[in-house]
This record gives C-alpha cells, sequence and structure tokens, in this order.
C-alpha cells in the first residue's frame, strides 16, 4: 500500500484553486437543473461566488505565511461571509465544519480529509432547520461515508478523495429517488451536483500532481483532496457611547519567529473596542474592531507583528450619509417624494432584499432602513447583509429576505451580528415583504413584531408570472418553452398558457374567495399599459375587487401578483 499523501498550506490553496475552477465551467450546466421551468436558475451561479469568495480572502495571504491553518482560516471566513443563496450557506458550513481535523497541524492527508467530511456533514445538517433527502445535504453525506470506508484501508489522500467523488456522483444520481419533484422535472439536485463538481475538480488536481511527479510524488506533499475549514471568531459589541466610531481592520503576522496569542489578542482588543474579530493561527491573524481611536487598535496590532492590508473606515460618516440620503427622499429631492422613515425612537429597524427600482421604492415608503438590492440570480452574500444589518441604528432589526433563497444567507448573517437582536421573518417574495412591513409595531422589539409580521406575510395571497425557459412536465401540466407561467410562493405551477392574460385570471381564479383589493406590480420588461389592460381584465372577472397597478421593475417576472 502507498503511504499517505498529505498537504500543506500551499497544496490545500491549489487544490481549492482546481476545485473551484471545475466548478467555475460547469455553472451553466448546474444553473439549467432547476425544477422549474423558469429563467432564473442560479444553484451554479450561487455557489460560484462562494468559493470565489472563499479563494479571494485566501489569495490575500502573503506567501510566507500560507500555513495549512491560515490557509483553511481564510477559505472558511472567505466562504462564510461570501456565502449566496441556500446552496452556497450550506457550502459555508460544509467548509467550517471541516476545521476541528486541521486543528494547527502544518499537513493534512486523506484520513484527516475522511474525517473532516465527516465533521462538515454533521455542521451542515445542524445549519439547516428541517433537512430534506435528495439534496446537497445527501450528496455530501454519502461523500463522507465514502470518504471513511476508504480511510479505513488507510490514510491515501488520492484513493479517500476518489472514493468520496464516486459516492457523490451515485448520490447525485440518487436524488430523484429521494425527492418526487426532482423526479417529475427530469432533474437530478442543482447544490448536490456542484458538490460532486468540486470534489471532481480536487481529485484532478491530486490526481495530475501524482501523475506529474511519479514514484517521487509519493515522498512530497501533494495537494488536498478537500478544504479544510476553522472556526470563525464572534462579533459583539458596538462602539462605546452609542456612536458608531471607526472600523479598524488589519492583517498581522508575526515577527522573528514569536507566534501570535490570539486569546490574549482578543481580549486586549476588547478592552477598547467592540464588534471584535480575531482569525488566523499563530503565523498570521486577520483583526477587525469598532472603536473611537483607531491609531489605538494599530498601535496594539504593531506591538504584536508586521501590519499590512489596514483599513480604517468612518462608520459615523456613513450612518449620517445614509439619514442624510433618508430625509433627502423624505423633502422629495432624491428621488419621488416617499413616506416619513422610521421615527427616532422607534425600537425596530427593518432591513429588506428587494431587486427592483419600484419595490425598492415601496419599502423605502414604508419605513425600511437598509435594502440590500437582490433577488433571483442576485443573492445577496452574507456580508453584504452583515453590513446591512450593522447599517441600521437600532439594536432591533427585523429582515426580510423575500426570497427562499435568501433566508439561510439571512440568519448566517443574523448569528455573525450577536450584538444586535435580529429575527428573520421569511418572506418568500417582496409582495409578502411589503405585507408584513406594513404589520410591523416599530415600537416593539423584533422578536415581537416577528409573529405577527410573518402572519401577515402569510395572509397575502402572493403569485408571480414569468414564460418558460425549456418544456417540463410537473404532476399533469406539460409546459412548453415561451408559454407563460404563472407560480404560487413556493414555486408550484398555478396556470400555463399562451396568452399572459388568460394565465393571469386562471390563476387568480384559484386563490381563496374573499380577496378585496389585488396588486399588480409591473416588471423591467414590462409596460404599465398592458399591466393596466390586465387590472382592467382583473375588475371585470372580479366585480367589485379594487385593482391597483405599480411599477415594481423586477427582472424575470413580468407580473408580481397580491391579493388580500
Amino acid at each position: 500500500m502507498p503511504p499517505a499523501r498529505a498537504c500543506d498550506g500551499e497544496g490545500l490553496l491549489a487544490a481549492f484553486e482546481e476545485a473551484a475552477g471545475h466548478l467555475l465551467a460547469h455553472v451553466d450546466e448546474i444553473n439549467a437543473l432547476n425544477v422549474f421551468p423558469v429563467p432564473d436558475g442560479d444553484t451554479g451561479s450561487n455557489m460560484a461566488a462562494t468559493v470565489r469568495a472563499a479563494l479571494d480572502e485566501a489569495h490575500r495571504l502573503p506567501t510566507a505565511g500560507r500555513t495549512l491553518p491560515a490557509v483553511a482560516e481564510a477559505l472558511s471566513f472567505g466562504a462564510l461571509m461570501g456565502a449566496r443563496g441556500n446552496s452556497g450557506v450550506i457550502l459555508s458550513q460544509i467548509f467550517r465544519g471541516m476545521t476541528a481535523t486541521v486543528d494547527g497541524r502544518p499537513r493534512f492527508d486523506g484520513g484527516d480529509f475522511a474525517r473532516a467530511l465527516a465533521n462538515g456533514t454533521e455542521t451542515a445538517y445542524a445549519a439547516v432547520v428541517r433537512p430534506v433527502e435528495g439534496t446537497i445535504l445527501t450528496v455530501v453525506r454519502e461523500a463522507a461515508v465514502g470518504a471513511g470506508e476508504a480511510a479505513a484501508r488507510g490514510p491515501d489522500t488520492e484513493r479517500i478523495l476518489r472514493a468520496a467523488t464516486s459516492s457523490a456522483e451515485s448520490a447525485v444520481a440518487s436524488t430523484p429517488d429521494l425527492l418526487p419533484i426532482l423526479k417529475q422535472a427530469g432533474v437530478v439536485d442543482a447544490g448536490g451536483q456542484g458538490l460532486y463538481r468540486l470534489l471532481e475538480g480536487a481529485l484532478t488536481a491530486t490526481h495530475r500532481r501524482h501523475r506529474r511527479h511519479g514514484r517521487r510524488a509519493r515522498q512530497v506533499p501533494p495537494e488536498p483532496a478537500a478544504p479544510a475549514v476553522p472556526h470563525v471568531a464572534r462579533l459583539e459589541g458596538e462602539a462605546p457611547g452609542g456612536a458608531y466610531g471607526y472600523e479598524t481592520m488589519f492583517l498581522v503576522q508575526a515577527r522573528d519567529g514569536a507566534p501570535l496569542d490570539l486569546p490574549l489578542m482578543r481580549r486586549h482588543l476588547e478592552e477598547i473596542g467592540a464588534s471584535v474579530l480575531v482569525a488566523g493561527d499563530g503565523q498570521a491573524v486577520k483583526v477587525h474592531v469598532h472603536n473611537e481611536r483607531p491609531d489605538e487598535v494599530i498601535a496594539l496590532g504593531l506591538q504584536w507583528g508586521e501590519l499590512t492590508r489596514i483599513t480604517v473606515e468612518n462608520l459615523d460618516d456613513q450612518a449620517r450619509d445614509a439619514g442624510e440620503e433618508r430625509e433627502m427622499r423624505a423633502e422629495g429631492f432624491a428621488g419621488p417624494p416617499v413616506a416619513p422613515a422610521i421615527p427616532p425612537d422607534a425600537v425596530v429597524g427593518v432591513v429588506v432584499v428587494a431587486t427592483g427600482d419600484g419595490l425598492s421604492e415601496v419599502f423605502r415608503s414604508l419605513g425600511a432602513q437598509a435594502i440590500v438590492p437582490g433577488g433571483q440570480t442576485a443573492n445577496p452574500s452574507t456580508a453584504e447583509l452583515v453590513r446591512a444589518i450593522r447599517s441600521v441604528p437600532s439594536s432591533e432589526i427585523v429582515v426580510l429576505p423575500n426570497n427562499p433563497n435568501t433566508r439561510l444567507a439571512a440568519e448566517q448573517a443574523a448569528a455573525l451580528s450577536p450584538d444586535r437582536h435580529v429575527a428573520v421573518v421569511p418572506t418568500r417574495n417582496a409582495a409578502e415583504g411589503i405585507a408584513a412591513l406594513m404589520a410591523c409595531d416599530v415600537g416593539r422589539d423584533a422578536q415581537a413584531n416577528a409573529g405577527p409580521m410573518l402572519d401577515a406575510a402569510r395572509a397575502v395571497q402572493t403569485l408571480q408570472v414569468t414564460r418558460a425557459v425549456r418544456d417540463a412536465h410537473l404532476g399533469t401540466q406539460r409546459i412548453h418553452t415561451g408559454q407563460v407561467i404563472a407560480l404560487g410562493p413556493d414555486d408550484g405551477i398555478l396556470a400555463a398558457g399562451d396568452d399572459r392574460a388568460t394565465v393571469v385570471l386562471e390563476a387568480v381564479a384559484a386563490l381563496r374567495p374573499g380577496f378585496e383589493l389585488v396588486t399588480l406590480y409591473y416588471g423591467a420588461d414590462a409596460d404599465q399599459a398592458a399591466a393596466e389592460d390586465l387590472a382592467r381584465a382583473l375588475c371585470g372577472a372580479h366585480p367589485g375587487v379594487e385593482v391597483q397597478v405599480v411599477p415594481g421593475g423586477q427582472p424575470f417576472y413580468d407580473i408580481l401578483l397580491a391579493a388580500e
């Protein structure tokens, strides 16, 4: 049996680069694995954005500081903050769960990889409230089982990685048997396919390295099987005295061979600031802190080692700019006049994810204090949501993701903001988000608002209208490319046909009776005249029901409809 093949930090980074490149080459393939024939498949794009963020963070490490723990930490932190969509968040959790096997060691072999993948599986399952089989979770679990069985016969990295990849491929093929809707649509799970492509890319890199160096490669540490990922330090507190102060960030590298003491660094920084993050190892550490004296933070860093990538941001200026923009909007100087923002004495603030100028303006008019651009094909990252949460003055925050594929990133952002009390209300589209925001009681805290806001969101009936991008057979419904389709908030097909007005009328007729108001938010590719014609048709079909037309500007969906 050949000896175990281990890797160091440079090897881990090289293998991750190859794995990420292989995933990027298959983005279109993964995006096309969409259960519903809608023009916004984005699983591959979200996973690609997540691994790009991980690589960007790792590439910032100086060459001399690319130890195994430092590279793993950087990949983990980058994936965590850059995660987009549910698939990206689960992928970041898999990486995070692989942390324990690194444990400060300089090298990582196949046995470590098998244990890491098992840890990653446990962490990913724990991150999902109701895990569903037939998804990326199933694939990572089966990959871990395959790796574990191979590791029992010896710690050779390439053989164990090959077993994990083969098990992942088989698990992807079986996903339609576990999730009936996949079988109906004739596709495999997109997230699982993305994970398989990552493992396949890492295997290719490892095999190429071994083949290139021949027998001598057995005596040299080759590339790793998969990323190993350590923990991310907690973020807490804001600047004292209610001010925002300055955000100071830098990378500190050990000097004269003396290792950095992370717990000591963290204690000193917590004495002079808040929102403290200290992440890394004894050779290189990333520091983030909020306080009123960035010079003191930098002076501390210089005592510890050599500083690079120093940035200082004035958070008071950012908050002031945001406040001035709200005032200008309220006074009519920036865009159309809107209703007053959340009053100064409000207990709770609201962060909203929205796409389309019209929908964003509606949310602003209802008092949303931070709007994160994003929707289908453009899910915001965890980092973007964290920044939005921190931009709101209140310590009580409600987040409205307005998309099922943004919910996990919002929950991850909430977990990374422990100095705030954040409640994520799982709104499924912007119409539900508007209903939820209208039910917000700004005099109550986030938790007290969460239930009533969710009730309000679910009380409104919604549907979205687009065109099919491929033929599909879902249940008894046969859909052809180019047809108009109306989908419910959980993506079920309500109606399909060649004429948009006919499809919308059929879909609205299928809603629960008793609604008195219908709002049509027309999209970026629709026009007001056509939306008004549709409104008149709805008025004729439902006498006594008021129908209003609002420019939404959302992409892909010509109509977002709310009935209440």
